[in-house]
């Protein structure tokens, strides 16, 4: 079996946990409000700024003999730069306070993922970093655009105030072939167990970003 689809299959628990975040339901189900929204993108734009910071560290620290995979996190530098960006114009064509948000404080949930992120490239195996790209990207695939659009129609909402999710939907189908090429040309047994402890982790901490924002009326 190719390694990604031996990572795809040791993960089913973890992709059933993010899916499995109630506001996904109310979002799919056309019942989400704009704050909701708002917090989404808020706790989105709080994680995504950390990308190329993340993704430049984790090239720093791939060993000589894998210059393969450090060529291919500069291709992924040069595809995320700027998404935060992005994401703060969402917020803005919604009427959110886009300074507020680019000055605030993440959720705890938030901090753990992307501290988790951190201590991976720094402390563990930097290879193990694409557990996380696996983990957002194939998300991103499998919900991003269904998302934007159920959002737009049931929010009446113009396409610009989606343009994180709505391109990532189609990037991310791009990347994640891209990905596949990449893990699995990855031999190294440790790499390997690297990259699916780090994603494992990941669809836990995800979920429980998603799951920060909040339900009920006063949602």
């Amino acid at each position: 079996m190719a390694f990604y689809d031996e990572l795809h299959e040791a993960t089913a628990e973890g992709q059933a946990y993010v899916r499995s975040a109630p506001i996904i339901a109310t979002a799919m189900a056309g019942r989400a409000t704009r704050a909701q929204y708002l917090a989404f993108l808020t706790q989105a734009y709080y994680h995504v700024r950390h990308t190329t910071p993340l993704l430049m560290a984790c090239g720093a620290r791939i060993p000589a003999h894998m210059e393969w995979l450090r060529e291919a996190v500069a291709h992924y530098i040069e595809e995320e730069i700027g998404h935060q960006e992005w994401i703060l114009n969402d917020i803005r064509v919604i009427g959110g306070d886009v300074e507020a948000v680019r000055h605030g404080q993440c959720a705890i949930e938030t901090e753990l993922m992307v501290s988790y992120a951190y201590d991976t490239v720094m402390r563990g195996n930097p290879v193990g970093f694409f557990g996380m790209v696996f983990v957002l990207e194939g998300t991103s695939v499998h919900l991003a655009t269904q998302a934007a659009t159920v959002l737009q129609s049931s929010l009446d909402l113009p396409s610009s105030a989606f343009s994180y999710l709505s391109s990532h939907g189609s990037l991310d189908m791009t990347h994640i072939e891209d990905f596949r090429g990449v893990v699995n040309r990855l031999e190294n047994a440790d790499d390997r167990a690297a990259v699916l402890h780090c994603a494992k982790v990941f669809f836990r901490l995800y979920g429980d970003v998603i799951r920060t924002i909040p339900q009920g009326e006063k949602a």
